[in-house]
């Protein structure tokens, strides 16, 4: 005769429950599950940029943010992690703060890791700066970038030293496109102060291959080509460490 067990609600475990609230706080506060280290079974850490890159100035909760006070930590833990041998950065963002959005990608260029972007919808704006920051820069087909003049919007514009702000950030953020990626200064003032092209604005927008052939990006390509090069380049640097030999 079979006797069977009565029904048994069994509850998690107390380190389930810890790990369950850990990741669905880290949902709520980044947007994503990995924050100081990458998942035990890969040894790329995946970092995103998407909506709004939020300054000092914090806005409405229905904008979709990426603040860079969560970026910058997230930077920093990547490189001093052992465990971390490169950085994926997956952008779609329509842009943001100025000096929020340089900071992330003076950041991303410091990484000592092989780091690689990835630009899927878009990577308009302050967003282009942050695209080319890396070692290795692709982007989607259909994904587009605007470029344009730095300006501020909703404000009067009625001194002298206002427009001189203006004119050494936007020299910034040109030096810092200029020596990361193949553009030339010609093409990319060109692309930047076209005129009739974008609505009660100056600028240009770019798609996929138009970027690659201007000298932006280096590749069209997605997920699986933005992994492929890092690994490679995660390759390179081990090779180069053991002088040839594979450990």
């Amino acid at each position: 005769m079979t006797h069977r067990l009565p029904y048994t609600n069994v509850s998690p475990q107390p380190d389930e429950e810890k790990k369950k609230s850990t990741i669905v706080d880290s949902i709520q506060q980044l947007g994503q599950t990995n924050i100081t280290a990458a998942s035990p079974d890969t040894n790329i850490y995946c970092l995103t940029i998407i909506g709004q890159v939020e300054g000092h100035v914090v806005l409405p909760p229905q904008n979709k943010t990426t603040k860079y006070e969560h970026i910058i930590p997230q930077l920093v833990a990547a490189e001093q992690n052992p465990k971390i041998e490169g950085v994926l950065i997956i952008l779609n963002t329509v842009g943001g703060d100025v000096e929020a959005g340089l900071a992330i990608a003076e950041m991303i260029s410091s990484l000592s890791k092989p780091t690689v972007t990835l630009v899927l919808g878009g990577g308009h704006s302050i967003g282009v700066p942050i695209a080319v920051s890396a070692d290795y820069s692709i982007i989607a087909e259909t994904a587009t970038m605007t470029i344009h003049p730095i300006r501020l919007n909703g404000l009067v514009i009625g001194v002298p030293q206002t427009f001189e702000y203006l004119d050494k950030m936007q020299d910034r953020v040109l030096r810092f496109i200029l020596s990361h990626s193949t553009i030339s200064e010609q093409e990319l003032k060109s692309l930047m102060f076209k005129t009739g092209e974008l609505t009660r604005d100056i600028g240009t927008t770019v798609i996929g291959m138009d970027a690659v052939s201007k000298g932006l990006i280096n590749q069209v390509g997605g997920v699986a080509e933005a992994i492929r090069e890092l690994n490679r380049r995660i390759e390179e640097k081990k090779m180069a460490a053991t002088g040839g030999v594979v450990q």
